[in-house]
């Protein structure tokens, strides 16, 4: 019998794995791109803010009431009265004011002799100034101002011309009982109105003195009949005056700060040195009180008036009141400071103990944001509260709590959210004006978070 022959067993051939590195790297990189791309959409980005040199142009313009030394004169009996002293214009002792005139005979003979009566070149010049004050102060909003400055123009025009007819009377029969000639009291300031604010002290200025509803003049013209006891002129008989104005709250320190400040009148562009006084508060202002004394006459018509307070506004480091937040930090007295370890900077011993209760000390290097002229601000997350700092060379212990707050910004030079300190000198409501070249702060062309409630203190920094 023929021997069977043993089958072949056929093994299956098995391709060589062939790792093509190119692919390899190919796949990494694709999928390194769409997790940068995710996260480029899916966290949020820090804006950036170089910070230059700058200063803030801040509008220091104010409506102030005037207060001075004002004495209301009554007439002493009834009639027809005319004017023969310049309003606003200084009277001495003495000098004849007005007349009353029970029969009408002296207005008959001012009406008469009115035609011949010239106005002097002065007096022109007196007219033509207020109808340019008037033209540039002028608002829309403040029409009812029209009909103040009507009437203080008629009567300004009559009373020049009674003024210049005087001498006409001394021809003329009024002498009498029919007509009486009332003199000036005392030296002063002649004003023809009251507004009922004669009175008024400091003290008592509030948001009601400001509204719309302010006090309306009463005007004295010439020829009108008065009874007896009414009032008839105010007289101002100090140079010592004041204005006083609603300042924002943020603005009173530095007001107060500077004692005196330089004062633009924008009725006239004039300019004149003011003592400050600050005064009470109500629930939206301060009231500051500006002190002078001079120029009175030049406003002695006036009860409001716009100013403008000129400071001279220090240069420091522009940067946007977005990018301004505010830290706590622990506040360590100076004479705990030492220098350990590795490092040169300022640092603490801290007490600490080991599992068997054994008790050492470590060295913290900690990282000082600024300081006073007892303690070191030092940041929160390298102590903790009830931490006893050792005093080098000594058994003397200080436990930590006390915690102090600094204002300041994220500095992002180093590629993280670094805080540091400002101090601001000024300030608007986009910008604030901080020092430059503090030990802790910030130096020109730092670069800072814009939006400090963007980011965290020590987050890294991704472009």
């Amino acid at each position: 019998m023929a021997s069977r022959k043993k089958p072949i067993k056929i093994n299956k051939y098995r391709r060589p794995l062939n790792i093509n590195i190119g692919i390899v790297i190919f796949t990494v990189m694709f999928f390194y791109i769409l997790i940068c791309i995710a996260l480029f959409f899916t966290k949020g980005h820090v804006k950036r803010y170089e910070v230059r040199s700058g200063s803030l142009s801040i509008p220091n313009v104010y409506e102030g009431v005037i207060l001075r030394e004002e004495t209301i004169v009554s007439a002493n009996s009834s009639g027809y009265i005319n004017y023969f002293a310049r309003e606003g214009e200084h009277v001495a002792s003495g000098d004849l004011v007005y007349s009353l005139d029970q029969t009408g005979k002296m207005a008959e003979i001012l009406q008469n002799d009115v035609d011949e009566i010239l106005l002097s070149g002065n007096d022109l010049g007196e007219l033509r100034s207020d109808f340019m004050q008037f033209a540039h102060n002028y608002r829309n909003e403040q029409f009812g101002q029209v009909y103040d400055f009507s009437y203080d123009v008629s009567g300004t025009v009559l009373k020049l011309s009674n003024y210049n007819m005087l001498n006409n009377l001394q021809r003329a029969d009024v002498a009498g009982s029919s007509v009486q000639f009332s003199y000036a009291p005392r030296s002063g300031i002649v004003v023809y109105n009251v507004d009922g604010m004669e009175h008024l002290e400091p003290s008592m200025v509030s948001a009601e003195t400001f509204s719309e509803e302010k006090g309306e003049k009463e005007q004295f013209v010439n020829n009108t009949l008065v009874g007896n006891d009414d009032p008839v002129y105010k007289m101002i008989t100090s140079e010592h005056w004041s204005i006083v104005i609603p300042v924002e709250r943020e603005k009173v320190a530095r007001l107060e700060n500077e004692g005196f400040v330089e004062v633009k009148f924008l009725k006239n562009q004039y300019t004149s040195w003011a003592e400050v006084n600050v005064l009470g508060a109500d629930d939206k202002y301060d009231y500051v009180e500006l002190k002078f004394n001079n120029s009175m006459i030049t406003f002695a018509r006036d009860r409001y008036i716009e100013i403008e307070i000129i400071l001279d506004d220090d240069e420091g480091l522009k940067i946007p009141n977005s990018a301004i937040v505010e830290k706590e930090f622990y506040l360590i007295p100076k004479e705990y400071a030492t220098k350990g370890g590795n490092s040169s900077n300022d640092g603490f011993m801290r007490e600490t103990y080991d599992e068997e209760g054994n008790i050492s000390t470590e060295f913290i290097d900690a990282s000082i944001y600024s300081e006073s002229e007892t303690d070191y601000y030092v940041d929160t997350s390298v102590l903790r509260p009830g931490d006893y700092i050792c005093m080098p060379d000594s058994g003397e212990k200080y436990p930590v709590s006390k915690v102090g707050t600094l204002m300041g910004v994220y500095n992002i030079n180093k590629g993280f959210a670094d805080f540091k300190e400002i101090t601001v000198l000024y300030s608007n409501e986009e910008y604030s004006i901080v020092k430059s070249n503090t030990r802790y702060g910030l130096t020109e062309y730092d670069y800072i978070v814009l939006d400090a409630a963007s980011i965290n203190e020590n987050d890294f920094i991704y472009d």
